[in-house]
């Protein structure tokens, strides 16, 4: 099952697989195959985080621009999702969804949308599936705290480049709808 989310263009997906008394298994890809969404398959990463960690809100710019598929392999997070894209009825916005392990379910997140997420389990670990290679010249972020969103968490854990991105209302979006 395919569900469209606040943020335009994103997608929340319920992947194939099955549960039995040895674990899960599913199946990441080609869940993009059933929305018929533009996407093929760049580069993959992993990422481990403790709790309360906050990654993000990290983009590409053009003309490195990716479109994600996360998914969640341990733990539990909170994925926010901010749409940077001008004229997108949800410019400015953003949404939040929990994702943790053996639910089966993946978030793809298109192009012009910054993307971050805090742990809320000792031990995180997300899976990224972009459709464009990383490329250094071209990172971006918005400061987590500069949009309006509410993490919820006392004491969050941030990487120094994270707590140096500039604020959403300092920020010239070079994506377009």
């Amino acid at each position: 099952m395919i569900k469209a989310l606040a943020i335009n263009g994103a997608y929340l997906f319920d992947l194939k697989g099955s549960q039995d008394e040895r674990g899960v298994f599913f199946k990441v890809l080609p869940i993009i195959s059933l929305g018929g969404l533009p996407f093929s398959v760049s580069e993959v990463f992993y990422s481990s985080s403790k709790k309360d960690v906050i990654r993000g809100m990290h983009f590409q710019r053009p003309p490195s621009a990716q479109s994600k598929i996360v998914t969640v392999v341990k733990g539990r997070i909170t994925d926010v999702i901010l749409d940077l894209r001008k004229g997108s009825k949800s410019f400015g916005k953003f949404m939040s969804i929990d994702l943790k392990e053996n639910e089966g379910k993946s978030l793809f997140i298109p192009k012009g949308i910054a993307h971050g997420f805090v742990g809320r389990e000792k031990e995180n670990i997300v899976l990224y599936i972009t459709d464009a290679e990383y490329s250094k010249q071209d990172e971006d972020g918005i400061r987590y705290d500069s949009f309006g969103y509410e993490w919820n968490v006392s004491k969050p854990v941030l990487s120094d480049r994270d707590l140096a991105l500039q604020r959403f209302n300092e920020f010239k979006s070079p994506f377009k709808m």
